[in-house]
């Protein structure tokens, strides 16, 4: 089995060190993932002639300086141009894709990349956004996840899979269980910037590409999206935030198709027209 690995994290990211441990069982590994933090890019590609650099760091690992889809998309048209990977795996995610996070994920994005081009594809996250965040739990389950998911993988074109992690030990993992995108908002996004807010994480701002002395233009005010997530009260059970806040891991099928199908069907015979 071919194997193409990206994240949105960057090359040096723990979470990727351990994804590539976890996928050699399943065959030929390769990564391809972006230079520098590329968090909540979705399915963002790098155009406008923008100059993209590339280095192979060798043992089939390479950083691309663009985001998690460019990352694919320059592995499908490079290293994969006559041979598309059998799979696609992003991740291992500092931090949940759970809910509407899901909506943001560069992890998520490179996946969805994948799926465009008709590749088997898997986003994996845990719910911590340390950088030496413990993995345990990945190692334990992801493997089997996976072989169960590759087996049983449909025709259907443009599907691909969000694997969300709870951030505790793994025996205290309560089972896997399939979900559903949890829904919900974020609120109180944007807050001034503190150095120090970096730190409840393990992080520095430099981790993130980010310098702790910015420079600002006269009259600029400094910002930082740390909001707060507002639980929709609709959300069923099974909503893969709640999963995992629960205990389990969560798995949720996702699908490039945007298209609401129940919303066409109701509004075509008020709109559909013949000339």
């Amino acid at each position: 089995m071919r194997i193409l690995l990206t994240n949105d994290d960057g090359y040096k990211a723990k979470g990727i060190q351990i994804l590539a441990e976890i996928m050699k069982q399943f065959g030929e590994v390769t990564v391809i993932a972006p230079k520098h933090h590329q968090s909540g890019m979705s399915m963002a590609v790098s155009l406008g002639f923008k100059q993209i650099a590339h280095k192979n760091l060798g043992n089939g690992w390479h950083y691309v300086d663009a985001t998690p889809a460019s990352c694919v998309k320059f592995g499908l048209n490079t290293l994969f141009l006559d041979n598309f990977p059998d799979v696609v795996v992003s991740g291992i995610n500092h931090g949940s894709n759970a809910a509407t996070a899901s909506c943001y994920s560069g992890t998520l994005g490179a996946a969805a990349e994948a799926a465009l081009n008709g590749i088997p594809a898997i986003g994996v996250s845990l719910d911590s956004l340390h950088p030496d965040a413990d993995f345990s739990c990945v190692k334990e389950y992801f493997g089997d996840i996976f072989q169960k998911l590759m087996d049983d993988m449909p025709s259907r074109h443009g599907i691909y899979y969000n694997v969300n992690f709870p951030d505790i030990p793994s025996e205290k993992i309560k089972g896997i269980r399939t979900g559903v995108q949890g829904m919900g908002r974020w609120v109180r996004e944007f807050k001034e910037w503190d150095v120090q807010h970096y730190a409840k994480y393990g992080l520095t701002p430099e981790m993130l590409g980010q310098s702790s002395n910015p420079v600002l233009e006269e009259g600029e005010d400094l910002y930082m999206m740390v909001g707060d997530f507002e639980d929709d009260p609709r959300n069923a059970d099974n909503a893969d935030h709640r999963l995992i806040a629960g205990g389990y891991i969560s798995i949720v099928a996702h699908n490039i198709d945007c298209t609401d199908y129940e919303e066409t069907k109701r509004m075509a015979p008020k709109i559909d027209r013949i000339f």
